[in-house]
């Protein structure tokens, strides 16, 4: 027997600005919203427990400390890379700079409260 991730669990100054960056650059919709202001969302047709893992978006007033332990890596599923770069910079992601030498087939950015992303060149077919 094994265990499998369901959740992410992201501490977030602005959850809900976080839940809709992450809703379009993923496709997930909103699933569940807490009395504590956490946002879950996921797979519109999957939710919960689903062969995707859902995110919470957990507000915080704590500053995040330092560059994050853990990012996410995406890979577009219906365009190419270029493509797939300029439509999360149009949602707000920003370029980061974490000691690429340029030669990489992937871009670093960062989502709106600078959480580190990698954007792959691979493109996946859709869950």
């Amino acid at each position: 027997m094994a265990c499998r991730i369901t959740e992410l669990v992201i501490d977030a100054a602005d959850a809900e600005r976080l839940a809709r960056f992450w809703c379009d650059v993923l496709d997930y919709v909103e699933l569940d919203r807490e009395a504590d202001g956490s946002i879950e969302i996921g797979p519109a047709d999957a939710g919960f427990g689903g062969p995707q893992p859902t995110i919470v978006l957990s507000p915080t007033a704590d500053p995040r400390p330092a560059k994050l332990r853990l990012h996410f890596d995406v890979n577009a599923t219906d365009r190419d890379q270029d493509a797939e770069l300029r439509r999360l910079l149009a949602l707000g992601a920003t370029p980061v700079d974490v000691g690429q030498t340029g030669n990489e087939s992937w871009h670093v950015l960062a989502d709106p409260e600078g959480n580190e992303f990698c954007l792959l060149h691979r493109r996946v077919p859709p869950v």
